[in-house]
């Protein structure tokens, strides 16, 4: 009688099978459909192929192609049949890493003799992609030696450095597709190219190798790859919404912001639009921090370098910091990476009671990262930003209704700016960069996690992504076209206190050390501001647009009623422009409604007579015309106020 294995299913059942019986096997066993959708199986939480055997005693579950975890097989799987389009089409190429990504895959290569990409060529690679997909070719694991896999890659540099840098003794996974291509990976991969088809390649960039810039300059070609027809035009259609989008470039066409090669890579300055769109978000974050119960406090952008030494940033941080200046006191001095090494010594600039915690600090604060060239991305990854900064000090007894109710702010606050789906992801103790007990973190780690069930949103766990100091939650936000940003951030830190020895008089008259709440709520104001104008596509709410109404008058003496209208809507607070007759009307209200004005009011003979005004309202499929001045006015008002709600309590309520 053949050997037999016992496995665990999800749902804690288990199942005997014949000894060297595979995944792939296995969900064929359990039912046709999940067998054909079956793409890869997790044993004892690990990702395999299905192609390995099982063995007793293992947790199984089946990963199938329409999960997050199976398009990430199936896009990595697709990285390698394009670099093997690749070398087959340029002989000689060297190829890096191709690692699947959000929504997609990229591969990073040096082609021989200097010679680069173009555009066209993605459409060879694709067509050699397809002839490949056809051959059915399995992807077949191999296990080596370091020394073997050093010999297997001899002709790739970049497989031999990455091999060179694995830990002693282990072993180095590779996988074939036939005798005409081999990629080290560890896996896992799809039985085989048939799998595949359902691709695009998108573009082609540069990168530098391992992102250091001091290094190699590749060529990065982008794909995006799904598990069937519909899912893959479904993204492709996203794209597009994506690029008409781009904030990048609808900054450019509003005249919003730029970044002048004069200054650096990653510094934007904002023109005048963009600084009233900027001024208008600050102003209402300010209202609604003053409400709820928040200080404004004011720090200076450098600092000298015991301050950092102190906080553990030049320990933990340094490779995100700008280079020191050395001043004539002989003194290192840093651009400031954070914020609250300076609210620390606020709060230590005096003695503190326990009747004034909980003290909440804010300051849109700027401070400066020096990220790699390699991933400056307009607005949304920057060098020069203003963190709209909070540090909250705490009692421990504070300590979990404060995580809610600022949690809850956060999240009130941000459907104010009309974001409105969410989800939290909880990130975990970094093994090699924590400071801080075991016992801490758990205990910090479990504060936000019970913070972040109270708000009945879905919870995903980060493992290990937390800062070097403490535990955080990020909110992930949905905008317009379901794409996923991470906004607010929310640390819990009992690190910090200790290091700068912080302190506060009980009731009891002893001295007891406070517990810090980092906390940002755009993350910055650049990133926050680009992740709205492309939620918005450029189409700001009436109360966030740099101008919130154009009046044009017909001809020329209709031009006193119109600075009438002007004068009238200013005196309630709209930011107003008129745009004169010196050009027709139609080229004027086409000129305002691509600079996306939410309302372009028109006056004629009839208007001047009655005392109406034309509405072109934003969105709205014909003109309202006869409108009286007195009913625009209220109506328009009231539209470009700021959407806060005095009915909801501040989120200091309840915390005390």
């Amino acid at each position: 009688m053949a050997e037999e294995i016992k496995v665990i299913l999800p749902d804690g059942a288990t199942r005997s099978l014949p000894a060297g019986t595979t995944g792939g096997e296995l969900a064929a066993l359990i039912g046709r459909r999940l067998g054909e959708a079956a793409i890869a199986v997790a044993v004892d939480g690990e990702l395999w192929d299905l192609s390995r055997p099982l063995f007793a005693g293992a947790k199984v579950r089946i990963v199938t192609d329409d999960t997050d975890e199976g398009r990430a097989v199936l896009r990595h799987s697709t990285a390698h049949v394009m670099a093997q389009a690749v070398t087959e089409l340029w002989p000689g190429a060297r190829f890096a890493i191709g690692p699947p990504i959000a929504d997609g895959f990229y591969y990073d290569f040096e082609l021989p003799g200097g010679a680069s990409f173009s555009d066209s060529d993605l459409e060879r690679i694709e067509e050699k992609m397809r002839q490949i997909v056809g051959e059915a070719q399995p992807f077949v694991r191999e296990e080596h030696t370091a020394e073997e896999g050093l010999e297997l890659f001899s002709d790739q540099p970049y497989k031999k450095e990455v091999i060179e840098s694995l830990p002693a003794g282990e072993q180095v996974t590779a996988y074939r597709n036939t005798d005409r291509f081999v990629d080290l990976c560890r896996g896992p991969h799809v039985p085989s190219t048939a799998r595949l088809g359902h691709f695009k390649l998108t573009r082609v960039a540069g990168a530098y190798w391992r992102g250091d810039e001091k290094r190699q300059q590749l060529q990065r070609i982008y794909g995006t790859a799904w598990e069937s027809v519909a899912a893959l035009e479904a993204h492709l259609k996203r794209l597009e919404e994506a690029e008409a989008r781009d904030h990048r470039r609808l900054g450019t066409e509003l005249d919003l912001f730029s970044f002048p090669s004069e200054i650096g890579s990653g510094l934007a300055v904002f023109h005048p639009k963009g600084g009233i769109v900027r001024l208008a978000m600050e102003d209402y974050s300010r209202a609604r921090h003053e409400a709820a119960g928040y200080e404004f406090v004011y720090s200076p952008h450098i600092s000298k370098s015991n301050l950092f030494e102190t906080s553990g940033h030049l320990d933990w941080f340094a490779d995100g910091m700008f280079p020191p200046m050395e001043l004539d006191d002989a003194q290192r001095y840093y651009l400031k990476p954070m914020n609250c090494p300076f609210h620390i010594l606020i709060f230590k600039s005096r003695s503190r009671s326990y009747r004034e915690l909980p003290l909440r600090m804010f300051e849109f604060g700027s401070v400066y990262r020096y990220e790699k060239s390699g991933v400056v991305h307009g607005l949304t990854r920057v060098r020069g930003m203003t963190q709209d900064d909070a540090h909250i000090f705490v009692t421990r007894e504070q300590m979990p209704g404060e995580l809610q109710s600022t949690l809850a702010f956060v999240l009130d606050l941000l459907r104010d700016y009309g974001l409105e789906e969410f989800y939290l992801e909880l990130s975990t103790r970094p093994e090699a960069k924590a400071v801080g007990s075991e016992e801490e973190w758990a205990e910090a780690t479990e504060a936000l996690r019970q913070a972040a069930l109270a708000m009945n949103l879905e919870l995903v766990l980060d493992e290990g992504g937390g800062a070097f100091y403490g535990p955080k939650i990020s909110v992930q936000a949905k905008d317009a076209i379901g794409r996923t940003w991470q906004l607010s951030t929310l640390q819990l830190d009992f690190q910090m206190p200790q290091r700068f020895e912080m302190e506060y008089v009980g009731p009891d008259n002893a001295r007891h050390r406070p517990i810090m709440l980092h906390r940002a709520l755009f993350g910055s104001v650049e990133r926050f501001f680009g992740v709205l104008l492309e939620h918005y596509a450029g189409a700001f709410p009436t109360w966030l647009a740099p101008v919130q109404a154009s009046v044009l008058p017909v001809r020329d003496d209709h031009a006193p009623y119109a600075a009438e209208v002007s004068h009238r809507l200013s005196a309630v607070g709209l930011r107003v422009e008129t745009l004169q007759a010196t050009e027709p009307l139609g080229g004027r209200i086409r000129r305002a409604k691509l600079e996306k004005v939410p309302y372009v009011l028109v006056v004629g003979d009839d208007d001047v007579a009655a005392h109406t005004v034309g509405v072109n309202a934003r969105g709205s499929e014909r003109p309202e015309r006869g409108v009286s001045l007195d009913e625009l006015v209220a109506h328009l008002g009231a539209d470009a106020a700021p959407p806060f709600r005095r009915s909801r309590p501040t989120a200091a309520s309840g915390a005390q």
